[in-house]
């Protein structure tokens, strides 16, 4: 039988994922303060250990999996917009070109003695948006929430032209990176 792990996110989309692929877990939600400049690459893994580590304190002896996810545009470190404007804005930058998804991973196997981490990232080509189109995408709702403003899985999957790489990053778990790491760490899967 696989073992139990408890997943460091509130996120739903992370869980969805976790399900999909019969992975057994618990939710621990761990406040930690995300503000943080830098690389994508590394400031998606520093965040990912803060996590991680911040579950691990609070659920001793417990594997933990943490995630953070990012979307890099033309030089810019897109999470999730505080409002309509800031959606907007993340928008119009994101529409007519590429942009990059970057996620880290932190697996904590024996209370922060051990941890192994990964970063995928994946990128991703917007079509081209009229104003109206991301003001309207914008009253849906679906883009508060989430990294760079949108969800590949909803209806921003109409947006996107093409996808090099892991889309199951995209949506916020590399799950091709969680079975690697979980099979080095020997915990076993199905």
């Amino acid at each position: 039988m696989a073992e139990k792990i408890m997943l460091a996110s509130g996120s739903p989309r992370r869980r969805d994922l976790l399900q999909t692929i019969g992975i057994d877990f618990d939710i621990c939600l761990c406040e930690v303060d995300e503000t943080q400049s830098g690389k994508p690459e590394i400031v998606v893994q520093q965040l990912a250990i803060k996590k991680a580590q911040a579950a691990s304190y609070t659920h001793p002896g417990r594997i933990i999996l943490a995630a953070d996810t990012l979307v890099y545009a033309n030089g810019n470190s897109l999470g999730k917009p505080k409002d309509a404007s800031e959606a907007f804005n993340m928008l119009k930058l994101l529409q007519g070109t590429w942009h990059q998804v970057f996620t880290g991973i932190c697996l904590i196997v024996d209370d922060n003695k051990n941890y192994k981490t990964a970063v995928e990232m994946t990128r991703v080509q917007f079509v081209s948006l009229e104003d109206a189109e991301i003001s309207a995408y914008i009253k849906s709702g679906e883009p508060f929430g989430k990294a760079g403003a949108y969800a590949i899985q909803g209806i921003a999957g109409m947006f996107i032209s093409r996808i090099e790489g892991s889309y199951s990053n995209v949506v916020g778990l590399p799950l091709h990176v969680i079975k690697t790491l979980l099979e080095e760490a020997r915990i076993k899967l199905l």
